[in-house]
């Protein structure tokens, strides 16, 4: 299994000193995000780690996990399939059905009660999957289109099938699921959910000019292939209040063959219409260049989190970035790989502690080792 297919993010960090300390004590300090008070600016961001059970149930260890971590400003979970035929990989959580829904409830109970704050990531995988991992059913995307590359699946790394191209009613079925599912999270305990918009998943798979050939309303200009985004967003918004939802975007990422013309004006277009939601935050990745980034984030007047680390990546991202992205006006510093081996990186950043390496054989492997072993450095 590689890094991107999981969409765990790299960012290694060290002590903060010199330059950094302005910006870095900012990172410390309170938000107010659409009424959540966080205590400071530290995102946990989302990250698949193949731990639930073969029904897509969060379990106890997921508590431990998530609880440990707790410190930080917001936890984003990792990518919950919101729809039967969203299952992008084995082992992955879902909040597509009631049942699902409840295994989250010690989840949250267990975040709050360590005194963080939790929004689930709906994640539909659309094209990429496998019908291994969904009891055979077919994957789906807009267009019939097969994504480039192997997924993995519990016979091993497989070739993606070519998907299903959802008909004109499915695409209104499957982007109302990201609301039924919104519900579902918030009924749970959830403080929010956000939509997984990004690396190469459904909603940037109709984003995209090469995964969405549609010739219908959800295809073809920039205005129709940001319509399934909107729509499904709006359609959490509705089920939940925008205060709640937030939406993540990696422009240019190409990440699983997702192509994307006209990026700037796609995105650009896309935060237009998202605007009148009154949405929680937007979430952009580091996948694009910074004259993209820094005209989004002046397009977008709401809460930005920033992660400053592309997706699997060689250059894993540093302080510098945290610090440089604070200061072009990102709200929240969004951090990955970093929290896996440092459940209190919070407080490590404060302290200018050292920090642990985590041991990527362990992100996928299952079980507790490399999950919940990880000690606080005064443990």
């Amino acid at each position: 299994m590689t890094s991107q297919t999981f969409g765990v993010q790299d960012l290694t960090l060290t002590s903060v000193s010199g330059s950094n300390v302005d910006s870095m004590t900012q990172l410390h300090d309170s938000y107010d995000l659409a009424g959540l008070t966080l205590p400071n600016r530290v995102v946990m961001a989302p990250m698949t780690r193949v731990r639930s059970n073969p029904e897509g149930l969060a379990t106890a260890s997921t508590a431990t996990y998530y609880a440990q971590r707790a410190s930080a400003g917001l936890i984003v979970s990792e990518g919950v399939h919101p729809h039967v035929e969203g299952q992008s990989n084995p082992l992955t959580p879902g909040l597509a059905t009631d049942e699902q829904a409840a295994s989250w409830v010690q989840v949250t109970d267990a975040v709050h009660n360590h005194g963080g704050r939790i929004f689930a990531q709906l994640m539909h995988g659309g094209r990429v999957g496998h019908p291994d991992n969904t009891g055979g059913l077919q994957p789906v995307g807009p267009s019939a289109v097969a994504a480039p590359g192997r997924g993995f699946t519990p016979k091993g790394p497989q070739d993606f099938p070519t998907p299903r191209a959802l008909s004109g009613d499915e695409v209104v079925e499957h982007a109302a699921s990201y609301g039924e599912a919104a519900a579902r999270g918030i009924g749970a305990g959830f403080d929010g959910v956000e939509l997984h918009g990004a690396n190469g998943y459904l909603i940037a798979q109709f984003l995209s000019s090469n995964a969405n050939l549609r010739t219908d309303s959800y295809g073809g200009s920039i205005e129709n292939r940001v319509r399934f985004a909107v729509e499904a967003t709006a359609g959490a918004v509705e089920k939940v209040g925008g205060h709640r939802v937030g939406i993540r975007l990696s422009p240019d990422s190409g990440i699983w063959g997702v192509e994307e013309t006209e990026s700037r004006e796609l995105y650009l277009a896309l935060l237009e219409q998202l605007s009148p939601l009154g949405l929680a935050y937007v979430h952009l990745e580091a996948t694009t260049d910074d004259d993209t980034l820094l005209a989004l984030r002046k397009a977008w007047d709401g809460t930005l989190i920033m992660n400053p680390a592309r997706p699997g990546g060689p250059t894993p991202a540093g302080p510098e970035d945290a610090r440089r992205w604070l200061d072009n006006g990102a709200d929240l510093i969004s951090f990955g790989r970093a929290f896996i081996a440092n459940p209190d990186l919070v407080e490590r950043l404060r302290d200018g502690l050292p920090l642990a390496e985590a041991d990527p054989a362990t992100f996928y492997a299952g079980g507790d080792r490399g999950y919940i072993d990880y000690p606080t450095y005064r443990a």
